[in-house]
């Protein structure tokens, strides 16, 4: 039978560690933390290689005597629970677990001065054991410094990603708790270069501004609602404003940030029927409940969180987000304008299916439907004096030439979003954005199967800014990006430059594709490049470069969409499954007006 023994200390310790530091980004946000626990008004932090080879987090806060830091040091040791109330908890960490456990897996030297001490302490433990102990010179406040993370524990050091992938995630930690306090000064280095310099005393909707999108400051709404002791501000984009993935999504409850299921729950309840299924809203919100309302204490990360009544606190967020949403009225997100002449190009004699790749980003928004040319049409010839009977017979075979395609010939344009065919069986009804997109959907396919895709050459290279780790996941893909087209390098830090693009996409929003290729690959990771995932790419591609919902079509670009779908296989339905055509056949229309 199995002897029962008391594992030693430092494996305790380790195994307590693995709940806590999972990589350098939560050894990081662990000890950011501790900082604006401490009182912080202006925090540093510089990390190497991802934080693989060095975490360095600075503070002014109140620091710590000689004392205090070995306490510290020692497992559920604890300044921020003065009594045993955890319900009323209102600091960001309470269960000193923290620096031991960061101890018990690397080298961790930590260096404090109190604001009113002569001098500072230095205390360095190298993988659960003390090394060395003394004065330290340092102004007040706190420095502390990780090294050799899991140095010593091979199995966990096996498991961490590349240092690109952990600066991503050591970046996101340190810019969620930014947003969390709007009032303390952030500095961000990364191997020796600034990533990131916020000023402290920014306002909450300054501070997402700068760290999330700029474009918020003119496409987002301020939130600001109360209910009794409940509290919820912030500010979130307008539906036009989104992205493919929710990773911009920052939820805050008391200043802290969480991931938790039913505030995103919450966040696409406001949002239904405004966004499509597969696009998330770009916003940061902040809950102020009161303590007892809430409880922190579920999740060994502090991540989520578990509410009292949480039906409540769902309804309040909907209803507050979308009094937010309905106040912007007619407001829409816009791209900024190009130059008068930047998209003229003169039109082809005959329009034919590579006008509509050309042309719909440059054809006006706004103009005469295609409806009212359709009855112009119909009204001259009406007015017309009568045909021969020979010139007649030959408009009448012509007619039976086009609705004998299988989707007919186009005969107009409804709220500029559907087609209107007439085939010799009945009358067909085009989605044109969904079939446009199966389309280029396929032509993209096409193309990577092939050995030479085509691909438009940019005259003047567009250049595309980008969170930096976004930058770093494109540059990774560049290779396999190329082979459909598109051609990207590394322009800097937090740049692309783009040097071509698909041939169907040579009039797309270069900024918006690769913003959401982006996402794509940090959504999927290195999983979105096996040849069973690539559609994921493709289908961004052809969605940004399929004629959009609301453009006028002429007749002639109308035909040629419908020609285009019946060569297309799989034309029946677009890249999100839904149909792009019905058809209501001569009998159906006769019940409809009681003929049968």
């Amino acid at each position: 039978m199995p002897v029962i023994r008391r594992l030693p200390e430092t494996l305790v310790n380790r195994i307590a560690a693995g709940e806590v530091v999972e990589r350098p980004a939560s050894a990081l946000k662990e000890l950011v933390e501790n900082a604006l626990d401490a009182g912080a008004a202006q925090i540093a932090v510089r990390l190497a290689s991802g934080g693989l080879d060095g975490i360095e987090v600075s503070d002014d806060g109140c620091g710590m005597d000689r004392h205090e830091i070995a306490l510290a040091l020692e497992r559920h040791a604890t300044s921020k629970l003065p009594d045993e109330n955890i319900e009323q908890v209102a600091t960001l960490g309470f269960r000193g677990e923290a620096l031991p456990s960061i101890g018990s897996v690397a080298r961790l030297i930590v260096e404090s001065r109190p604001r009113r001490g002569a001098e500072g302490w230095r205390r360095e433990v190298d993988h659960g054991e003390l090394v060395r102990e003394g004065p330290a010179a340092l102004p007040p406040g706190t420095r502390i410094r990780v090294e050799q993370l899991f140095a010593k524990v091979p199995a966990r050091r096996k498991f961490l990603r590349s240092p690109r992938s952990e600066y991503a995630a050591c970046l996101d930690v340190v810019r969620r708790l930014a947003m969390a306090r709007p009032e303390v000064g952030f500095t961000l280095e990364h191997d020796s270069r600034r990533v990131l310099a916020l000023q402290a005393g920014d306002t909450a909707a300054s501070r997402v501004a700068q760290v999330v999108a700029r474009e918020l400051a003119e496409d987002g709404v301020v939130i600001e609602l109360a209910r009794g002791a409940m509290k919820l501000s912030g500010i979130a984009g307008l539906p036009t404003f989104n992205r493919g993935v929710a990773d911009h999504q920052y939820l805050f409850v008391n200043g802290r940030p969480v991931r938790d299921r039913l505030l995103v729950g919450a966040v696409r309840g406001a949002y239904a029927e405004m966004l499509a299924r597969d696009r998330h809203a770009v916003l940061a919100l902040f809950l102020e409940i009161p303590p007892e309302e809430v409880d922190v204490n579920v999740h060994p990360a502090k991540t989520e969180v578990r509410f009292r009544d949480p039906a409540f606190v769902r309804g309040f967020i909907v209803s507050g987000l979308r009094h937010a949403l309905d106040s912007a009225g007619q407001r829409s997100a816009q791209a900024p304008a190009a130059p008068a002449m930047a998209n003229w190009q003169p039109e082809p004699a005959a329009p034919s299916l590579g006008s509509l790749f050309a042309r719909q980003h440059s054809a006006p928004s706004a103009g005469v439907s295609e409806a009212g040319l359709a009855w112009r049409g119909y009204e001259a010839a009406v007015l017309a004096p009568p045909l021969p009977p020979s010139a007649r017979a030959e408009v009448a075979a012509q007619a039976v030439e086009d609705a004998a395609f299988p989707l007919g010939v186009a005969r107009g344009q409804v709220a500029n979003a559907y087609i209107v065919a007439e085939a010799a069986d009945g009358l067909v009804l085009v989605d044109q954005h969904a079939a446009h997109e199966r389309i280029v959907l396929e032509r993209l396919r096409a193309a990577a199967d092939g050995s030479s895709p085509p691909s438009q050459a940019l005259l003047i290279p567009e250049v595309v800014e980008l969170d930096e780790p976004d930058c770093d996941r494109i540059e990774e893909a560049a290779a396999r990006l190329a082979a459909f087209g598109l051609a990207v390098e590394r322009f800097g830090p937090g740049a692309l430059l783009v040097r071509a693009v698909p041939a169907a996409l040579a009039k797309g929003d270069t900024q918006a594709l690769l913003r959401d290729i982006a996402d794509d690959l940090a959504h999927h990771g290195a999983a979105l490049l096996l040849p069973e995932r690539l559609d994921h790419i493709l289908a961004t591609m052809a969605c940004h470069g399929s004629v959009r919902a609301g453009r006028p079509l002429s007749v002639a670009e109308m035909n040629a969409l419908l020609r285009e779908m019946e060569a297309t296989p799989r034309s029946g339905q677009c890249n999100h499954g839904r149909p792009t055509w019905i058809k209501l056949a001569h009998a159906d229309i006769e019940k409809l007006f009681g003929r049968r």
